[in-house]
């Protein structure tokens, strides 16, 4: 298991963080993973492959509108990052307000390699947190790059050794938790949210438009069948 990221995946988030919200008992979220070896490898590619346009632009609409929740919503949230976070793992924690990362994980947006663009807030989002520049090489190389490196570029908030992630996690949601909530929800409301809104309905044109692609089609059966593609440009 990869925790790869699924439309059963995004209704089941969806529906756990809805029930979060709805509890006012509830003050902070941390995500994190149960499996030691990843924390999200990214979308389902199987399940890309028997989408149609109609059902893709369906995924991208309903994974975008729980990634602005988390940034947006009333609770603070916290990507507690474990091992591997790629593709719609890495877009995940870069929605949650803040990214803990331990020692070992990995970060990186590879789906250029599959002829295709983040589809979940990958050219947004990241610019914001590491500067335009380096998101540009990180999106056009698909290369991974380790906590680290994703502390000193700042998409991590925090790196720590991995026994101490989820305590560490847990830390800052109680210290979250107990601010003023009203206040907490106001703060991430506003703060950004204007200028993200253009940035996401552009991402969102483009990936339709390249998953539509006979490049992203060869992309996905490259990987899928465990070759190299052979790009067309169409």
């Amino acid at each position: 298991p990869m925790n790869s990221i699924s439309p059963q995946v995004i209704d089941d988030l969806e529906t756990v963080w809805r029930s979060l919200v709805d509890d006012e008992a509830v003050r902070a979220l941390v995500i994190a993973s149960a499996i030691l070896v990843v924390f999200s490898a990214g979308a389902d590619i199987k399940a890309f492959t028997k989408m149609d346009e109609a059902g893709g632009k369906e995924l991208i609409d309903n994974g975008h509108a729980l990634l602005r929740e988390l940034g947006e919503g009333r609770l603070p949230t916290i990507a507690a990052v474990n091992a591997i976070a790629f593709g719609g793992g890495c877009e995940l924690a870069m929605a949650c307000d803040f990214r803990i990362a331990g020692s070992s994980a990995l970060f990186g947006q590879p789906e250029i390699k599959l002829g295709i663009i983040p589809g979940f807030g990958g050219t947004q989002r990241l610019p914001r947190l590491v500067g335009p520049e380096r998101a540009l090489e990180l999106n056009l190389t698909g290369d991974a790059i380790t906590a680290a490196e994703a502390y000193e570029s700042g998409l991590v908030t925090r790196v720590v050794p991995d026994h101490e992630l989820f305590d560490t996690a847990i830390a800052w949601a109680r210290k979250l938790a107990a601010q003023a909530p009203r206040a907490v929800e106001q703060v991430k409301r506003i703060s950004g949210a204007a200028e993200l809104d253009d940035g996401i309905e552009a991402e969102k044109r483009g990936f339709a438009e390249v998953f539509a692609s006979e490049d992203a089609k060869e992309g996905i059966s490259a990987f899928l069948g465990k070759r190299s593609p052979s790009w067309s440009g169409r």
